[in-house]
């Protein structure tokens, strides 16, 4: 009987699901995601579905097709992106519980922008089935809520094997409620420097540095550390995003479902064209052309390739780090919630993800 509210890019049966975009305006999808089915069986009530940015490209929820979504405490500023109106539900208290995706911030930055949880999960641990994908390496859906408690509930609930999902993970499901009971007393914590550096401001760092203090007076052990590839991730992550998104929007094509420009159309080409330049926005279609380009030939090696090098040598630090550290603590966004419109600059934008993706 737990009311929850869910982001408008996972699969509902028979409830439209459009990704904020005109292409799937009219879209009802014929099954419910993996992570729907969860729900139902455990007898939640399902409000309705939240806004986000045209299929999760954004990070303040400004490129809906459809209506802006405000911040909850400054209805001037955004709620962030991509998973907005999720954020914005949980902290209007329209919903206690939400489901949102993030593929570089797009829980993490709404629900700091908000003052609530928000929860990017593991890759893998929450089945995928269902997610109309952005990119498919990245994406992973997450929930909402006021506090550390209600987000372990429904973990609890939608974490586990899906064979649906070929990218869920095999693996003993903890109960994270039980989890929650655990000190951070001997907790060794790192500190990346390089996440605490330039183009932070200075209440985001007071705010962060004092929750840091409070680990630290309840025992945990906090040394500085360095991360120093992650100055490149930013950029290595617009490159396979964008990347995974030409490839994954190809299937609106106006031939299979979704908007299909049909007027004074002459042939199949004409019938793609007009479709996808009338069903897509501006930021959607933007990144298509980006990641067609990284994958076109004379640019494949020059950049996606070189990405996904670099995506590797990452992960080995990670991995390095966390042999070393239970857990890494930064900031979600260099800044706090900004005003709408405030960032009509696409560059400036993506500058928003630096310390999420």
């Amino acid at each position: 009987g737990i009311p929850i509210a869910i982001k408008d890019n996972i699969c509902t049966e028979g409830i439209p699901t459009t990704c904020s975009s005109k292409i799937l305006e009219n879209f009802i999808p014929p099954y419910n995601a993996s992570v729907i089915e969860n729900i139902n069986n455990a007898g939640m009530i399902k409000l309705g579905k939240t806004n986000l940015d045209e299929f999760a490209m954004g990070s303040s929820t400004e490129n809906s097709a459809f209506k802006f979504t405000s911040n909850p405490y400054k209805l001037d500023y955004v709620p962030g992106g991509s998973s907005g109106g999720s954020a914005a539900s949980v902290s209007s208290y329209f919903a206690p519980l939400s489901l949102g995706s993030d593929t570089g911030g797009s829980i993490r930055l709404p629900a700091a922008f908000c003052g609530n949880v928000g929860m990017k999960p593991t890759y893998g641990l929450i089945s995928r089935y269902g997610l109309i994908a952005y990119a498919s390496s990245l994406d992973q859906i997450g929930p909402f809520s006021n506090n550390i408690t209600d987000n372990a509930l429904i973990l609890n609930l939608i974490a586990g094997h899906d064979e649906k999902d070929s990218t869920s993970v095999k693996s003993d499901i903890p109960n994270y409620l039980l989890s929650l009971k655990h000190d951070v007393k001997g907790m060794k914590i790192g500190i990346p420097k390089e996440m605490f550096e330039q183009g932070l401001d200075p209440e985001v760092k007071e705010s962060v540095m004092n929750a840091i203090k409070k680990l630290e007076d309840l025992g945990a052990v906090v040394e500085e550390m360095s991360l120093p590839l992650l100055k490149y991730s930013l950029a290595a992550y617009y490159i396979i995003a964008t990347a995974e998104a030409s490839s994954n929007l190809s299937r609106f094509d106006g031939v299979k479902y979704g908007l299909s420009v049909r007027e004074n159309i002459k042939d199949l080409e004409q019938l793609y064209i007009e479709t996808r330049n009338q069903g897509f926005g501006n930021e959607v279609k933007r990144r298509i052309m980006l990641g067609t380009y990284v994958l076109s030939s004379g640019y494949y090696d020059a950049y996606y390739k070189k990405a996904q090098q670099f995506r590797t040598l990452l992960i080995k630090d990670l991995e390095n780090a966390f042999s070393k550290y239970d857990l890494l603590i930064s900031p979600t966004s260099a800044t706090t919630a900004f005003k709408k419109g405030e960032k009509s600059d696409p560059l400036s934008m993506y500058v928003t993800d630096i310390l999420t993706v």
